[in-house]
């Protein structure tokens, strides 16, 4: 059964898992989950005062001249400071459309500053407030490894067949090697517009050209199955770490989705297990997940969609509802008190924020600041001038794909 909850607080119907439940910081890791799942455990208590209020000094004192984005993933008391939240790709355009702003401070990891560094003018500077903000599932696909598996596709002979598309969750460097060869980039809410675009461009859904899905897996499955019409059967795993990616050339022939061996280290915890026990225990419960989930949670869950989706469905949901969701944990509970009218579940047993999301916390915000306005750039993400050229081309061609 799901672990015992108690109230987040008196005004939310929000339940957690009991404090028992909790695996502790570098101290255990869930056998049951994908290697490289690990969860951090409780959040770091509420910022002091005084830090507070020196973040608001900061904050005035920077007026236009900074432009503060909050990644839906962080904690409050980041977002409490941020001018705008949203995505990724929603905060990295919402920077490019402030020229005004000098300064784009982005609370969230490296891969989406860089994106912001590649949208906004050379006159503005993006800041990530703690460089070792990273991101587990992009780490997993380095452009020395991707430069590997596509000397293999053209020895396997088809790499004249296959189109790259990659995911926004991934470095500057593999959106460049995408935009290098004619792919595009995508996110949780175009990815079948974007498969459907790559298809056409080797002879259509029914023809035999192929897509390299890149870095995870779990998207591109679920996209190509359940929105495209494909089988399990056309989908291979292509792991970089054994020799061939661990395929044969047959298989690569045979194959129409070559996906990259990638995963979210927090949508990956989420088991199919997870949807049974909540099903038991929470009657009529609605249960909606991320596309990054294993493809056995998404085809047993209700719903299905990126975070903007997530929020709009809570949004739209009619009052006294219940509902479980698969994503990360700061999100839910903030949609959980944006709703006390409606019983919001985390679909987990366990507590498990994204670690690296987390380190985004308020002491770096602060001092990120503090710097700015004392005439100090700190973290600075510049991405190299050819790279930032082909991913800005595999990201205009995201944008010109067909309903985006």
């Amino acid at each position: 059964m799901v672990a015992v909850t108690t109230v987040l607080n008196e005004t939310s119907n929000f339940v957690e898992p009991a404090p028992s439940a909790l695996l502790l910081l570098g101290q255990d890791r869930d056998l049951a989950s994908e290697r490289g799942v690990e969860c951090t455990g409780a959040l770091p208590s509420p910022s002091d005062p005084d830090l507070v209020e020196r973040a608001r000094a900061a904050r005035e004192a920077l007026g236009d001249r900074a432009f503060v984005l909050g990644h839906h993933y962080q904690r409050d008391e980041v977002i409490d400071f941020a001018d705008v939240t949203g995505d990724s790709f929603k905060l990295a355009q919402r920077a490019a459309a402030r020229p005004e702003a000098e300064f784009v401070l982005f609370c969230g990891v490296h891969f989406m500053a860089e994106s912001a560094d590649i949208l906004t003018s050379d006159a503005q500077q993006v800041v990530l407030p703690d460089m070792a903000a990273g991101c587990s599932m992009a780490d997993m696909a380095e452009i020395s490894q991707v430069e590997e598996a596509w000397a293999v596709l053209e020895d396997a002979g088809v790499a004249g067949d296959t189109v790259p598309v990659t995911y926004m969750n991934s470095t500057a460097a593999i959106k460049a090697f995408t935009g290098r060869h004619g792919g595009t980039v995508c996110t949780s809410s175009n990815a079948q517009v974007a498969l459907r675009w790559a298809f056409d461009r080797v002879g259509g859904l029914d023809g035999t050209g192929k897509v390299l899905f890149m870095p995870d897996q779990h998207l591109g499955r679920n996209t190509a199955v359940l929105q495209l019409g494909m089988s399990l059967d056309d989908c291979v795993v292509f792991d970089p770490r054994k020799p061939g990616g661990g395929l044969t050339e047959a298989e690569l022939r045979d194959a129409r989705m070559i996906l990259w061996r990638g995963h979210c280290s927090v949508h990956g915890r989420f088991s199919e297990r997870n949807v049974t026990d909540i099903r038991a225990a929470v009657p009529d419960v609605n249960v909606l997940v991320h596309p990054e989930c294993k493809h056995e949670v998404v085809t047993a869950a209700d719903m299905v969609g990126s975070t903007e989706y997530i929020i709009k469905a809570l949004d739209a949901a009619e009052p006294g509802s219940s509902w479980a969701i698969g994503t990360e944990l700061n999100l839910v509970r903030r949609v959980a008190r944006a709703h006390p009218d409606k019983q919001v579940h985390y679909l987990d047993s366990t507590v498990c924020f994204c670690s690296t999301m987390n380190r985004i916390d308020l002491p770096h915000l602060v001092w990120a600041m503090e710097s700015l306005v004392e005439g100090r750039v700190v973290n600075r993400i510049v991405v190299d001038a050819d790279d930032a050229h082909w991913a800005r081309v595999a990201l205009d061609q995201m944008l010109a794909l067909p309903g985006i």
